[in-house]
């Protein structure tokens, strides 16, 4: 277990009256486990919630009357969380480093130029690509930026929404493996609606089911994330999946 592990919290988002938004109940009373050093997945039918669990974690929401996050080490979780969100979100007056650069620049603190070159290496960029505008790279070098972007952060939590999603398969195959690899050790909350992703990055399995919905703990096949896509207990868990997602 690296030293990341042992200083990644745990967390835990509690709703003991639900949530309801613009009058309509969202959510059912419940609460939202997520480990400390893996990779939790959150699928659910569009408005079950997702997105909104995520955000009330990130503190991007008020809390509903009586909830709570509360962490395994009791300290709150601002300051030690990166974003990742659908869309990459680069801006377009940096290139592909001084977007990776972009927090510490918000910040006012010196840049680690060394460190975010590595990440762009290491997410399969290469040193000409730094120096590319957002507009001159392909969707899926632009998510290998927004990834790198929230690497630099090295926070121990990191809450992702949908982060692959609007690339073509082949380029999400490869950021899973990406993810997988350099996210290890962190707490990680992914929302996905892809079952296969959730299934071969995650070490825990949650879906929202239910009007108002609730989460429900699924199995995960045997294995390490990044699990085999062509694993056949891997393909008969999503088929499975699918299954209770259409129900």
């Amino acid at each position: 277990m690296s030293a990341l592990s042992l200083s990644a919290p745990g967390f835990r988002i509690t709703l003991p009256q639900g949530l309801s938004l613009g009058g309509a109940a969202v959510l059912a009373p419940c609460a939202l486990a997520v480990p400390a050093g893996r990779i939790t997945a959150l699928l659910g039918a569009s408005g079950a919630g997702k997105s909104t669990l995520v955000r009330l974690a990130a503190g991007l929401l008020p809390l509903p009357p009586g909830g709570t996050v509360e962490t395994s080490d009791n300290r709150p979780l601002k300051g030690r969380l990166a974003w990742m969100a659908q869309q990459d979100l680069l801006v377009p007056w940096k290139d592909a480093l001084g977007n990776v650069l972009l927090g510490a620049h918000l910040r006012g603190h010196k840049p680690d130029i060394g460190r975010a070159l590595d990440l762009l290496r290491q997410v399969g960029l290469i040193e000409a690509d730094a120096a590319k505008s957002p507009a001159q790279l392909s969707g899926g070098m632009r998510q290998r930026v927004a990834l790198a972007r929230t690497l630099m952060e090295d926070r121990p939590v990191v809450l992702m929404d949908e982060p692959f999603s609007a690339v073509d398969a082949p380029t999400r195959h490869r950021l899973q493996e990406l993810a997988a690899r350099l996210l290890a050790g962190r707490t990680v909350l992914l929302v996905t609606h892809d079952p296969l992703e959730a299934l071969r990055l995650a070490d825990r399995i949650l879906v929202l089911q239910g009007r108002p919905a609730a989460p429900m703990e699924l199995s995960v096949p045997a294995g390490t994330p990044p699990r085999p896509a062509r694993d056949p207990a891997l393909l008969a868990a999503q088929a499975e999946l699918l299954e209770r997602l259409a129900a």
